[in-house]
């Protein structure tokens, strides 16, 4: 014990979440794998348990088993528990607990819950998290409420229930796990689960701190106080997701042509939902998305590869990481020095962030994709599509999960890790506690471009 406490002491606060996760991710393998988790009653391959345990506490959503009919209603609700701690971060959910009992977060815990939550500084911990569980809860329930009721014309009224309270939980926190052997396609026609669906995911991807700021900006509003003007960081995001999600829903609607017997709403319905289901990275389906053209497919990739927004339970490399670069782009397309956005200029420190992350993602996503190439049999599209829905977190596949060698299950498996904890967290919590250089080196001369 005494060697173990030594150990966590010189473990760095990414360390130590990257951790926490490996740990509620093999307590929920274990438990999967149990007979009571199986319909069936027997013990599950513990890689199909990991696979799934993953999945959702990385709020991801594939699976290499149907989680309707494969799992018992146990198994089904350890899959849900591993979705709504992924969702909101288990330092969010511990943070709340010690809060609620009267207690201050501990100062290691505090870097913890910093770490896995950039931008929330110590005095507004308490706030964030309150306000994350409150915003968790009052979209959640609004979720399952709408959709239970829409369910009560086919299902018992227990059965609705239970389905609208578990596609929302998942819907919210962009995880895509359903209870459904086709996903949504089912409910493909339906305005009442398309809009409500899309609405609870957008609430989840777009980052808690955008949904703070909404309220804060709306008491303004009833209060008649200023100034009432968002943050860089709220328009970035804002912005970001409104063109990615519109851009990437017109490419699909002219990219897809359309099916016997589908009109021109279903097939509008159809496009805005894979949009931004892809870019909130939850990955729920109203399509086959086996079937749907090259077009399509690379559209998604790219949406999922960028994700949702910071501070939320989507994945991907985030809004405000791909607008920054666009930005600095086109800044430099323009001769200047400086990137500006919305009359403030975006510091060198963040973008040199947002570049690293980029690469980093680019570089895991290729490498990846290599080792799929060898181990599967799949196309190349497929093995990409396959890898960055599990690097966004996405959920979305051509098909070729349940398929999956048990090597690409465990390159999967790492690659939706350090989607959920970030390839630069990733890269932190192997190399260890960062040491300052001693040394100043002269400079030297590079050309590139």
């Amino acid at each position: 014990m005494t060697i173990i406490r030594k150990s966590l002491g010189k473990a760095t606060p990414v360390q130590l979440l990257v951790m926490g996760f490996v740990l509620v991710i093999l307590t929920g393998a274990i438990l999967l794998a149990l007979p009571i988790s199986s319909s069936k009653g027997d013990w599950g391959p513990f890689i199909d348990a990991l696979f799934t345990a993953t999945s959702a506490i990385s709020t991801t959503g594939l699976t290499v088993v149907d989680t309707g009919s494969y799992y018992s209603l146990f198994g089904q609700i350890v899959v849900l528990v591993l979705i709504q701690i992924g969702g909101l971060g288990y330092m969010v959910l511990i943070a709340f607990a010690a809060y609620a009992m009267g207690r201050r977060l501990s100062a290691p815990a505090a870097k913890v819950f910093q770490e896995s939550l950039s931008g929330v500084s110590f005095d507004t911990a308490k706030r964030f998290a309150l306000l994350t569980i409150l915003f968790t809860f009052l979209f959640e329930f609004a979720g399952a409420v709408i959709l239970s009721l829409y369910w009560m014309r086919q299902f018992s009224i227990w059965r609705s229930i239970y389905l609208g309270a578990f596609h929302s939980i998942s819907g919210f926190c962009t995880a895509g796990f359903g209870l459904f052997s086709d996903n949504m396609c089912s409910c493909r026609p339906s305005v009442v689960v398309n809009l409500t669906v899309c609405l609870i995911c957008i609430a989840g991807g777009i980052g808690f701190f955008v949904l703070i700021e909404a309220i804060d900006l709306l008491r303004k509003i009833a209060r008649h106080r200023y100034p009432r003007r968002l943050s860089t960081h709220t328009r970035l995001a804002l912005t970001a997701s409104v063109v990615l999600m519109a851009g990437g829903a017109a490419i699909i609607f002219f990219a897809e042509r359309p099916g016997s017997g589908q009109g021109l709403g279903e097939r509008l319905l159809v496009s805005v939902f894979q949009s931004v289901s892809a870019s909130t990275t939850t990955g729920y389906n109203t399509a086959d998305i086996g079937a749907m053209s090259s077009t399509s497919l690379l559209t998604m990739i790219f949406l999922m590869f960028v994700g949702a927004s910071p501070g939320g339970t989507g994945g991907g490399i985030k809004t405000t990481t791909f607008a920054a670069l666009l930005l600095l782009l086109l800044s430099q397309w323009r001769g200047r020095q400086e990137v500006v956005m919305c009359g403030r200029q975006i510091p060198d420190s963040v973008l040199r962030r947002a570049s690293a992350v980029a690469l980093s993602a680019v570089l895991l996503v290729v490498c990846v994709t290599l080792v799929l190439t060898v181990s599967e049999k799949a196309s190349f599209l497929q093995d990409l599509f396959e890898v960055v829905s599990g690097f966004g977190n996405v959920g979305l596949s051509t098909g070729i999960t349940p398929s999956l060698t048990a090597a690409g299950k465990l390159m999967i498996i790492l690659t939706m890790l350090a989607g959920r904890v970030g390839p630069l967290a990733m890269g932190f919590a192997l190399v260890g506690r960062p040491e300052p250089s001693r040394v100043s080196y002269p400079r030297g001369e590079v050309y590139v471009g």
